[in-house]
């Protein structure tokens, strides 16, 4: 009999898979480690959902979420032909490596790639890009694709290299002292930025550090790349401008919305792309049939027709971020500026992993990433404002037992 890991593309068996938010097993926890909305979706969501659970779930639902896609394209100006919904964002993220990245090619499948294109694939083809640190799903994407990857620093303060610094390959890596210094970190010289890369990756805001980017200089970015950007607006709800003019604007470019972090509705899985009728047409073709439930679809266009709710959430979030990095500032603790449902803070007196068990002790779950460039960090979703209030006691409390 076969060794059931031989049958395994060895590809797969060298993948390193998504990490996940710790999900809590002990009652009482406050968690504030997965970026979630402390706030339940609007009353007449919950009504719209719970009145769908009927005989219709016997039924497939609308296989193109046809009435969420109109609804969407006259929330945001255009046809519904340029939008796209997936089973969350993520989905549309791996729909878009299948459909404008070719993997390495191999000797086995060089003579075909050849015989379809008239030559083999050219330079850029094969590879994803995106600044780091950023979402850390894109590289897994890449290594699932078999793609090449080209990770980028950002600069020290997690903002956007200048277009002379990318097209002069001189863009300063962060410093090791600040933000982990990625490329120090691992013996070797920053990745250069590339213009032809088929497929760029860009998190604005941006996570896990919450720095906001300007439309104007993420237009330059997308100006100067051949490939298709995406822009990865997953908490673009708590900043204070959004790019998705850009992908009304330029035929390359994707905007990725989510209903899950500013709408409240993680449970249900649904995000989508804006971007030109063609590129959408390319992701439909590949999408999986029916990948977007019916109870999402309802809760969704629920939700479009309820957004002062929703705005009202809003500002209660970015009341309570502003809140507690002051609190937190008071506290010793370096909060870098959040544009996002989330905080990046830098601990007093001792490391971010000491301090996330301290605080896990203390029944409150935060996230700590061991990547280099932010291993001294800890990323605090932002809940209610009873949540940070007895965040911040917890830390007051673990600063006097040391």
């Amino acid at each position: 009999m076969p060794i059931p890991k031989s049958l395994i593309r060895p590809l797969v068996r060298e993948l390193h898979p998504y990490v996940y938010g710790e999900q809590p097993k002990i009652k009482g926890m406050i968690k504030l480690n997965t970026n979630e909305n402390p706030y339940p979706p609007s009353p007449k969501v919950l009504a719209a959902v719970k009145a769908a659970v009927d005989g219709r779930l016997r039924l497939y639902p609308n296989p193109t979420a046809q009435v969420l896609r109109e609804k969407l394209a006259k929330l945001h100006g255009c046809h519904a032909d340029n939008i796209i919904v997936g089973n969350g964002s993520d989905e549309l993220l791996a729909l878009a490596t299948r459909c404008f990245v070719e993997p390495v090619v191999t000797r086995r499948s060089a003579s075909v790639v050849k015989r379809l294109r008239g030559t083999a694939a050219l330079p850029g083809e094969t590879v994803i890009q995106y600044f780091t640190p950023s979402y850390s799903l894109y590289p897994v994407l890449a290594d699932i694709h078999g793609a090449v990857k080209n990770a980028v620093p950002l600069k020290s303060d997690f903002s956007l290299p200048g277009m002379a610094e990318l097209k002069s390959g001189r863009s300063k890596p962060p410093d090791p002292g600040c933000a982990g210094g990625f490329a120090e970190a691992r013996g070797g010289t920053p990745n250069r930025w590339d213009f032809n890369a088929a497929l760029t990756f860009v998190t604005t805001p941006n996570a896990p550090s919450g720095r906001g980017y300007s439309t104007k200089e993420l237009e330059s970015l997308c100006r100067a790349q051949k490939g298709v950007v995406v822009l990865d607006e997953a908490y673009v709800d708590f900043a204070g401008e959004n790019a998705l003019k850009l992908a009304l604007k330029y035929p390359h470019v994707l905007v990725a919305r989510t209903f899950s972090k500013a709408y409240s509705l993680c449970f249900q899985r649904v995000g989508y792309f804006v971007g030109h009728r063609d590129l959408i047409a390319a992701l439909h073709k590949i999408r999986d049939s029916y990948n977007v439930n019916g109870l999402g679809q309802i809760g969704a266009e629920a939700t479009l027709d309820d957004l002062p709710y929703y705005r009202a959430n809003f500002k209660k979030i970015i009341a309570t971020r502003e809140w507690l990095s002051r609190e937190l500032t008071k506290l010793g603790f370096r909060v870098l500026p959040s544009r996002t449902n989330f905080i990046l803070v830098r601990p007093s007196r001792f490391s971010a992993p000491a301090w996330l068990q301290s605080l896990r002790v203390q029944k409150i779950l935060v996230r700590w990433f061991g990547r280099p460039e932010v291993k001294d960090y800890l990323r605090i979703t932002i809940g209610t404002a009873a949540e940070a209030e007895a965040l911040v006691n917890a830390v007051r409390k673990i600063l006097m037992q040391r």
